[in-house]
């Protein structure tokens, strides 16, 4: 079996992550893991970038931490995969499948609709995963929840068992249930020695390319690890 991490972030992108793309690689690789998607808050969620930069700018900036585990990873033996995560303020989505280039090219897609996005990113070949559908924590406002245009849910999200809110979880695996929607897991882990640290799935199939997680999500030839 192969271990993968599907969610987690990197201090170079994201403003909440306190361990560089690097730093982060060097502890997967230690845990046992195959690969790792590294999944930055995009500019709609907490992120380190500065604003008023111009757009292949910012991308540069965006994409420094998974660069950074990229080339950590080819040497130490870690496969690293791009991945970002979309936010509207209270709900998150995983896009994998799409990469720095797309980004560049695609300056307009912090201008439409929270599901306009995810409708457009699909048909660009994005596999869309929700992030932890149902956390409830006070910075929360509102969820949007857009199943129409979501490939699959993240029903298995390692903080919330490590923060004692296994509910979160359960409620996300309810509405995966609802509509027939395939479940994956991620540890959201935001550095190497959190309490988050640890989560993801494990697959018969050693993955070369974000669509072969994406096959396998999807044939529902994962499990989830808490």
């Amino acid at each position: 079996m192969y271990k993968y991490e599907t969610h987690m972030h990197t201090s170079e992108a994201s403003a909440c992550a306190d361990s560089t793309g690097a730093e982060m690689a060097d502890k997967y690789k230690a845990e046992g893991y195959t690969g790792i998607f590294v999944t930055d808050h995009f500019f709609n969620g907490n992120s380190s970038v500065p604003r008023g930069l111009p757009w292949e700018k910012r991308i540069e900036l965006y994409c420094r931490g998974y660069e950074n585990a990229k080339k950590r990873g080819d040497e130490i033996g870690l496969d690293v995969f791009f991945g970002f995560e979309y936010g509207d303020g209270g709900s998150d989505y995983l896009v994998y499948g799409l990469d720095k280039k797309w980004l560049v090219k695609n300056s307009h897609i912090l201008d439409i609709g929270f599901a306009d996005f995810l409708e457009y990113a699909r048909r660009c070949g994005g596999f869309i995963v929700q992030a932890h559908p149902f956390r409830d924590y006070d910075y929360i406002r509102s969820t949007t929840h857009v199943p129409r245009f979501t490939d699959a849910v993240e029903t298995v999200n390692a903080s919330h068992i490590r923060a004692g809110r296994p509910e979160f979880n359960d409620r996300a695996k309810l509405y995966a249930e609802w509509y027939g929607l395939p479940a994956t897991g991620g540890s959201d882990s935001h550095n190497t020695a959190g309490k988050w640290f640890g989560g993801g799935i494990m697959s018969e199939i050693k993955f070369t390319l974000a669509a072969d997680y994406a096959r396998a999500v999807r044939e529902r030839k994962i499990i989830c690890i808490e």
